[in-house]
């Protein structure tokens, strides 16, 4: 995501926003809430006033528009961001518009930010830096690349041997050209994962080839291939070595944790009365709250008071397994200073 601040006055003012990807459309979905004002360049129909013959002809032009945001929809398969609302400034003021955010589409967003929001966009702009992580599992005949998104993995392409019987090391020749074909197009961080020695035999293979995409690949050792394998590989810190402090590899190890202080009933409170004590008591260290719940008064303002007593805030994604599990603590969880 690129970033251009304008004036900022007690958190209020403009920050101008590019996307570079479909991550970053995913981001502007939680920084962008119902009565924001956005401006955009956007197409609007215009009145072809001259045409006499045809009086009920219109033509679409490229307007700057200010929206006053009134509903916003994301899709990952559209890869686009729909805002709608009424247009506060430029022409037919007071006409309801919906503006569709793509990547390399800039937009201005004036609100009060929120030091969530502002935490958001350096994390945008920091992975924008990097690139997309892939992720490929292989098993004994059976192969799955996924794109490694902010939001979650998202499976890419799959790939499986043929069952029959004979020429065995032919076939797995075969099988591990194809594999080397469908990576062979990544530019980015690639990490090769799965059980048993196949993943060690494809990379050799791989590199025998002379594969950039093998020679520089991170191998994790996995128990299963899949989402299972991804999950795996970021909860085991590999993705730090790519590029640090990855949001999902935290997201993946603080859950972890909440789940064992509570097989452990140790120091932590999960949904909303107990996480609510819990902050009223000061006894907060760190609170995980699902992406879903950030349009939630009640529960932005007991972030808030945890904020206030420097209590780490983490929003997970709902779309990743973490942020899963996490919903069906009731969306929000609390590592504590002390148990109560």
């Amino acid at each position: 995501m690129k970033v251009e601040f304008g004036e900022i006055k007690c958190n209020f003012g403009e920050i101008r926003l590019l996307p570079e990807s479909i991550d970053d459309l995913w981001h502007l979905q939680h920084l962008i809430a119902p009565g924001d004002l956005v401006f955009a360049t956007t197409f609007r129909s215009v009145d072809a006033a001259n045409d006499k013959i045809r009086p009920e002809k219109t033509e679409k032009r490229p307007v700057r528009l200010g929206l006053r945001v009134d509903r916003l929809e994301f899709s990952e398969h559209g890869i686009r961001l729909r805002l709608t609302g009424l247009i506060e400034h430029g022409i037919d003021t007071g006409a309801f518009h919906t503006i569709n955010v793509e990547t390399g589409y800039e937009i201005s967003v004036i609100k009060q930010w929120r030091p969530l929001d502002l935490e958001r966009i350096e994390r945008a702009k920091k992975a924008s830096v990097y690139g997309v992580i892939h992720i490929l599992t292989v098993e004994e005949g059976e192969a799955e690349l996924f794109r490694l998104r902010q939001y979650g993995p998202e499976s890419a392409m799959t790939i499986t041997a043929g069952s029959g019987k004979g020429a065995e090391t032919e076939s797995r020749s075969s099988f591990f050209e194809q594999v080397m074909s469908a990576i062979a197009d990544i530019s980015g961080p690639l990490i090769i994962a799965g059980p048993g020695f196949i993943k060690d035999d494809f990379v050799k293979f791989a590199k025998n080839r002379n594969s950039s995409g093998a020679d520089r690949a991170i191998v994790v050792e996995t128990r299963r291939i899949g989402r299972g394998a991804v999950q795996e590989v970021i909860g085991r810190g590999a993705l730090d070595k790519l590029i640090g402090d990855l949001q999902l590899s935290r997201e993946v190890r603080m859950m972890d944790e909440v789940l064992r202080r509570i097989a452990q009933e140790g120091a932590v409170a999960y949904g909303r009365m107990e996480v609510a004590d819990a902050i009223g008591f000061g006894a907060v260290e760190q609170v995980l709250i699902a992406d879903t719940l950030l349009r939630d008064p009640e529960i932005m303002a007991l972030i808030e008071t945890a904020e206030g007593m420097r209590a780490d805030v983490v929003v997970l994604s709902s779309a990743f397994e973490p942020g899963e599990r996490l919903t069906a603590l009731g969306g929000i969880a609390a590592l504590l200073r002390y148990k109560m």
